[in-house]
Formats: structure tokens, C-alpha cells, sequence
């Protein structure tokens, strides 16, 4: 069955069908703002047409917007269309994306989390910082309760912070309870201070 509607609001469709409806707030809606691009400035800027962007989000050949504003603004990573160049066109970015990680599986899942627009846990959106982000938060799980060392523990969580924005309250509806930086970030400098 065909869906209906423009690109824009099939790509809302599919959004909510993916993140749940959770209203953004004025606050989420600033938040975004600081940390991502809205979808059409960024085309314009590069180039691209913003329906064509849409259909291969809808195709799955791009990742879904992060946010939808209150607005219904399509929020996305700033890089999002630089991914593409880097990996050497749009053809090219499962291969290149998948092939960050030495088990195919795991590429292959981090790549449709990639898709599902829901990876706004970094600053930059790319294979590099994901795989980065996920050896970061297993070795800070793996040290607690009781770390061996409270400064190579907080070299941990302070490269992890620097990799991290510090997320809205929107992201903790849509996801169900705390994100990364609460877990591995706040929570331990709270119950592991330095000194």
C-alpha cells in the first residue's frame, strides 16, 4: 500500500511511529535549536532538495530527523549530508558505515540505529564517535559499582561528556527513563567524586 501525503509529513508519520507522540516543549524546542539543523537550511545550504532528502529518509537510505520540533521542524545532525561526502556518496554509506566496526553484526545494528534518527546522544554523528561512545559507556558500567581507580574512571566519563550533548527533557520521555549522561556521567561524579 502506497502511503499518502507529502514527504514532509510522511517523514512526520514514520517519526512518531518510531519515537512515540511526546510534545516538545519551548525548552526542548531551544534545546534543538543549540544542537541540531533544521532540515531545509541545510539542504539549501548543500545543495539538495529537501523532498529528496525526505524520500531517502523514507527509503532508509538516511536517518530519520532526531527531533521534530513543535513547530514540526525536521531537526537533524548539522553533519548529516557531510556523512554522505565523507563515506563517497549516498550509494556508498552502508558499506563505508558498517565497515567502522570489525563485526559485521554490530555494524550492521549500529547502521539501523544510524537510520532510526534516534542516535542524538553526540555532537558529531559519525561511526567513529558511535563506536567510541559505546566502548566508553562499557567500560564505565564495567567499573562500577566499586572502580579500581577514581581518576581513570573520570578520564572515562570526561571523554565521555566531551562527546555528549547534555540531552532534553524530551529524550528521557521518548526513551523511556535516563539516557547515557545521567547513568555514566552524572550519576557517577555524584556517587564517585575526585578527591
Amino acid at each position: 500500500m502506497t502511503e499518502t501525503g507529502t514527504p514532509r509529513e510522511r517523514v512526520a508519520r514514520r517519526y512518531l511511529a518510531v519515537n512515540g507522540e511526546h510534545p516538545m516543549t519551548a525548552a526542548d524546542d531551544a534545546y534543538v535549536d543549540r544542537h541540531f539543523a533544521a532540515l531545509e537550511p541545510l539542504c539549501a545550504r548543500h545543495g539538495q532538495d529537501p523532498d529528496a532528502v525526505r524520500d531517502h529518509m523514507l527509503a532508509g537510505r538516511l536517518p530519520l530527523p532526531g527531533y521534530l520540533r513543535s513547530d514540526g521542524t525536521e531537526m537533524v545532525a548539522p553533519d548529516l549530508l557531510e556523512l554522505v561526502d565523507e563515506a563517497g556518496g549516498l550509494a556508498k554509506l552502508p558499506d563505508w558505515f558498517r565497515g567502522h566496526w570489525s563485526d559485521p553484526a554490530e555494524g550492521a545494528a549500529e547502521y539501523e540505529s544510524y537510520l532510526s534518527g534516534q542516535n542524538v546522544c553526540l555532537h558529531r554523528l559519525h561511526p567513529v564517535t558511535m563506536r567510541r561512545k559505546a566502548e566508553l559507556v562499557r567500560a564505565i558500567t564495567e567499573a562500577l559499582p566499586q572502580p579500581d581507580s577514581l581518576a581513570a574512571l573520570h578520564a572515562l566519563v570526561d571523554e565521555l561528556d566531551a562527546l555528549e550533548p547534555p540531552f532534553t527533557a524530551y529524550d528521557r520521555l521518548r526513551f523511556g527513563g535516563p539516557v547515557s549522561r545521567d547513568t555514566c556521567i552524572d550519576a557517577v561524579r555524584r556517587d564517585h567524586p575526585l578527591g
